[in-house]
């Protein structure tokens, strides 16, 4: 009974592993144009054709991958900055460590209020702008949510995955600073050049991480780019949901389709990570462990 403890507490886990699939399959079926429920009993792939030859999918395809790929860019480079920040004025730990986690706990729809409260032309700093003098009304404050630029969703994303980064990435260049990194100092080293050539590479297994979880959740994500993006073009999350919810339910294959493309396109990215990372692995000797 003792050696079968592991896999009850493992149950509920595979249970929601088991929901997950089934829904995953589920969509799949529909996207192929079977739908018993609307009497819609052939497989055919004209649902796939249909979408791929609308202009409208292409934009919702490039906006979400401009999107994703901005703000992830971005989010590692001020997030691993942040980190080195920490790390090198000692605050691994403690209070600020905490204040720098909080962005992550709090759920995007509130994250997109904060920014239309702040960002927005009638929003607060606007106000503070306008009162300044630095705008003759708040209506010459640049637009920033609801266009076609994206700025608001990208900003929205930094706010939450650049303490995601830092934190992410935080354990591991403590330790490597703490190591190798003092005593490269010891042995004449700059900080600086310290930093660059032993903690920043050793640290790149993690920032790969780091960014391949960003930059997926960023593509596939629907709450931000709904409440903060343009009316055209849509993200794709959001295109699929329009597709989802039209009126006449024999468009549900079309969602489908396109969430079927976007499971495709996340899984290729998680794939092309697995390989580039093994390589890198199997280069320099290095623990499996560390994919």
């Amino acid at each position: 009974m003792k050696n079968q403890t592991p896999y009850f507490l493992l149950l509920p886990m595979i249970l929601l592993g088991l929901l997950f699939l089934l829904g995953i399959g589920n969509a799949l079926v529909q996207s192929f144009g079977y739908i018993p429920a609307f009497d819609m009993m052939d497989f055919t792939l004209r649902y796939y054709e249909e979408i791929l030859q609308k202009p409208v999918f292409i934009d919702s395809i490039r906006v979400s991958f401009v999107i994703a790929l901005v703000s992830s860019v971005l989010a590692i480079v001020l997030g691993v900055l942040l980190c080195a920040v920490l790390v090198y004025t000692g605050n691994v730990r403690g209070k600020v460590l905490q204040i720098i986690k909080l962005p992550i706990l709090i759920p995007h729809t509130i994250v997109a209020l904060f920014i239309i409260t702040i960002l927005s032309q009638n929003g607060l700093l606007a106000r503070i702008m306008y009162a300044l003098g630095l705008l003759d009304t708040q209506g010459d404050f640049p637009t920033l949510l609801f266009s076609t630029n994206n700025v608001g969703i990208i900003i929205a994303y930094l706010w939450k995955e650049i303490p995601f980064v830092a934190y992410f990435v935080l354990a591991l260049m403590a330790s490597i600073n703490t190591t190798l990194g003092e005593a490269a100092e010891n042995l004449g080293a700059s900080r600086l050049k310290t930093f660059f050539y032993i903690t920043l590479p050793l640290c790149m297994p993690a920032i790969k991480k780091a960014f391949l979880i960003i930059f997926a959740f960023s593509f596939g994500a629907y709450e931000i780019p709904f409440l903060l993006g343009p009316t055209l073009p849509k993200a794709l999350p959001v295109q699929a949901y329009v597709e989802y919810m039209h009126p006449d339910l024999r468009h549900r294959p079309y969602a489908m389709a396109m969430n079927s493309i976007m499971l495709l396109i996340t899984l290729a990215m998680a794939v092309f990570y697995y390989w580039m990372v093994r390589k890198n692995i199997f280069q320099t000797g290095g623990d499996k462990d560390d994919i």
